[in-house]
């Protein structure tokens, strides 16, 4: 959702980075260029002027001018606020007696019924917590039935549906059966509509009068742009709302709700909806969000989605395999279903730092979508001996395997060749020690660590980062030495 802007300011604050020493007029030209890829973002106007007028002001102090490093110290002060402009990470309150009503509310559309399930499963699989979910929902066809679908396919708890039933009774209902069964929270989702109108604020606030709820989310589209924003301004003023709920952040929106919805209405955004699969829901950290924008990298949530996907006891046997150099099909197998299930590749190369430039040869090369799938499927046609010992696959060989995943030999031969590349690189690595993951990555700017912004990934655990931090020594195709690997699928060298 960030990248237009992401790529805009980094090109603006590049040019200042590369200057030994900054005029007055030299900052006051990068801030009007900040400005134009702000509102190009479909940031509000009022956001815009706020943020422009305070890092101007901080940008021109004596202090940066001054300073060793003045273009690095001007991207900390535009780091710094647009984490202000961000706001505080919140998370879901879940303070106060059980069950804790969460009243889920917004328009038709906006996706309140998946994110009600996904937000149960995240309390539920995070913060360890027994969560009931209950559709106030009549008027909508199968929206019921719809919740239910979803809770009964993740193990959730779900209230039975009674035909007939008001919303408040139900919401009624939900809180007494969760008394009873000891659920730690209730999550509500009310039915919406297309436009807000007198009905839907005054059914809304019958159902908030009757269970009196902790948290009122707001589920809005971040694909609508500001007018997402001026609805949130409709309910936080008509029904009252204590934290946001962005949807379809992983679209091509703009970036400009997501940065205008704190400052304009005064919530916090406390999810994001990263994906269409149930469990693609996170957490909204603003410094993490401020560091993707600047092209920084969120190391931290890289690691936080691969210790969901990779068990330790695996990591750890491959970074044995790799110390000693050793690596096999069943290997790169092994590493392709691990990649697979972390999500999208381009999500993942977001997440590292100074990968913005590999993030565009990608898009440019227009990889196909499969090629994972693809190699898996070639893999899976050799016989346990052939994964073993690569060097057994000769042309007959090669022909019975492009026959049996349903691809030609061509694509047999690119696999071999790629597989080739990655184990000559391990035994090579094998020989040299194991650097780790960053080992080649560039430093980050000095000035960007100051006052605490970057985390500490000393602390994360060992199973996860081989003793070093960051990735695990077997993270598919991103072993020691830094970067992707000549090899990694779709990646070879220029020839």
């Amino acid at each position: 959702m960030f990248e237009g802007l992401s790529d805009r300011l980094g090109g603006v604050l590049d040019k200042l980075r590369k200057r030994g020493a900054l005029k007055e007029s030299d900052v006051k030209e990068a801030m009007r260029e900040v400005r134009v890829a702000l509102l190009e973002a479909d940031v509000a106007l009022p956001v815009v002027k706020t943020f422009i007028t305070n890092a101007t002001e901080r940008a021109i102090g004596a202090d940066v001018l001054r300073s060793i490093t003045p273009g690095q110290m001007v991207v900390k002060i535009v780091h710094d606020e647009l984490k202000n402009m961000l706001g505080d990470g919140e998370e879901i309150n879940l303070a106060a007696t059980p069950p804790v009503p969460i009243l889920i509310v917004g328009l038709q559309g906006s996706g309140k019924t998946t994110s009600s399930a996904k937000i149960a499963l995240h309390l539920t699989k995070k913060r360890n917590k027994k969560v009931l979910l209950a559709s106030l929902d009549i008027y909508r066809p199968a929206a019921q039935q719809q919740l239910k679908v979803l809770a009964d396919d993740n193990g959730l708890g779900i209230l039975p549906i009674v035909m007939g039933e008001k919303p408040v009774s139900i919401a009624k209902r939900a809180m007494d059966m969760g008394r009873k069964e000891g659920y730690d929270a209730v999550i509500l989702d009310t039915a919406g509509r297309l436009h807000i109108d007198m009905e839907l604020m005054s059914e809304v606030a019958q159902v908030r009068d009757a269970v009196n709820p902790v948290e009122t989310l707001l589920v809005t589209d971040a694909m609508t742009g500001q007018d997402s924003v001026n609805v949130a301004k409709e309910f936080a003023e008509k029904v009252g709302i204590t934290g946001i709920v962005l949807t379809r952040v992983d679209g091509d929106a703009r970036g400009g709700a997501a940065l205008s919805m704190r400052q304009i209405t005064g919530c916090p955004i406390k999810m994001l909806g990263v994906g269409e699969k149930i469990d693609e829901m996170e957490a909204f950290h603003p410094d993490r969000i401020a560091n993707r924008i600047l092209g920084m990298g969120d190391v931290v949530s890289l690691v936080e989605k691969a210790a969901e996907n990779i068990k330790a006891e695996d990591a750890e046997k491959m970074a044995k395999k790799l110390r000693k150099g050793q690596f096999d099909l069943n290997d790169l197998l092994s590493q392709l279903k691990q990649l697979q299930k972390m999500g999208d590749l381009s999500g993942i190369m977001g997440m590292l730092p100074g990968m913005g430039a590999l993030k565009k040869q990608m898009s440019q090369t227009k990889l196909d979508p499969k090629l994972l799938t693809h190699q898996e499927a070639i893999i899976l046609s050799m016989t346990p001996k052939e994964r073993e010992n690569p060097a057994l696959i000769k042309a007959s060989r090669k022909k019975r395997i492009a026959a049996g995943c349903g691809l030609s030999v061509q694509d047999v031969n690119k696999l071999l060749k790629q597989f080739q590349t990655m184990s000559t690189m391990i035994k090579k690595m094998g020989k040299m020690g194991k650097k780790g993951l960053f080992g080649g990555m560039p430093k980050m700017d000095p000035a960007m660590l100051e006052g605490g912004d970057m985390p500490d990934l000393g602390n994360l655990p060992k199973g996860l980062t081989g003793g070093g931090g960051g990735l695990p020594p077997g993270f598919p195709g991103m072993g020691g030495g830094g970067g992707m690997p000549p090899g990694f699928p779709g990646f070879g060298k220029k020839k």
